[in-house]
């Protein structure tokens, strides 16, 4: 009852009211993406595959810059964040317009983080399980390390939530997550660096060897 119906209604109403609540908050902070990105846009958007992989595209505010080097390849997350970018990220203020994507009924307030399409083929039949529930703002994962632990844990996180779905479990989440923003850990990566690239268990595997 929760999975199919009590979730989607929890959601679709925390968005609402997040919106409403939050929209001095927003403003504030796209009046000043806008002038600190010198017309470069405001809001990051990227296609991500959500409930049972249909792409969508998720909202989030701009933290980075298009910085290349001389060949044209994008510099490293690191360098290209801005410092309004650090201090939204610390903040998760970066996060807030996907509750537009929780109100469009692409994501949810918690479940698995959208990750790339590319990653879509790589999945064992397993890790694919992950999106048999809607993404998530916050989720499992992102409570419990996050970057910090190996794709084969972070995607067993992910799969472990949707085994155990339920409205407690949910507010626990939510709950933890307040809990790291205020503290300003776990959640945002303040320095802009990201997650290696995941190629498959058996690649990354092999990587880890290789170093």
């Amino acid at each position: 009852m929760y999975r199919r119906w009590i979730k989607r209604l929890a959601d679709l109403t925390a968005a609402v009211l997040g919106l409403v609540c939050t929209a001095p908050l927003l403003l504030a902070a796209a009046g000043a993406l806008a002038v600190a990105n010198r017309g470069a846009g405001i809001f990051f958007v990227q296609e991500r595959p959500g409930l049972r992989g249909r792409i969508f595209r998720i909202v989030k505010f701009r933290t980075m810059t298009d910085a290349r080097d001389a060949s044209g390849r994008l510099l490293p997350d690191a360098q290209r964040i801005t410092r309004l970018g650090r201090l939204l990220r610390a903040t998760s203020i970066d996060e807030l317009p996907q509750l537009w994507n929780v109100l469009r009924g692409d994501m949810s307030l918690v479940g698995p983080r959208p990750l790339l399409p590319e990653y879509l083929p790589r999945y064992s039949a397993r890790q694919a399980r992950r999106h048999e529930v809607r993404p998530g703002i916050t989720g499992w994962a992102q409570c419990h390390g996050r970057n910090a632990t190996s794709w084969e844990v972070r995607l067993e996180q992910d799969v472990w939530y949707v085994d155990h779905l339920s409205a407690r479990l949910d507010l626990r989440i939510l709950l933890l997550t307040v809990c790291k923003v205020l503290r300003r850990e776990g959640i945002g990566s303040a320095d802009g660096a990201t997650k290696e690239p995941f190629e498959g268990m058996e690649t990354n595997m092999q990587n880890k060897e290789i170093r």
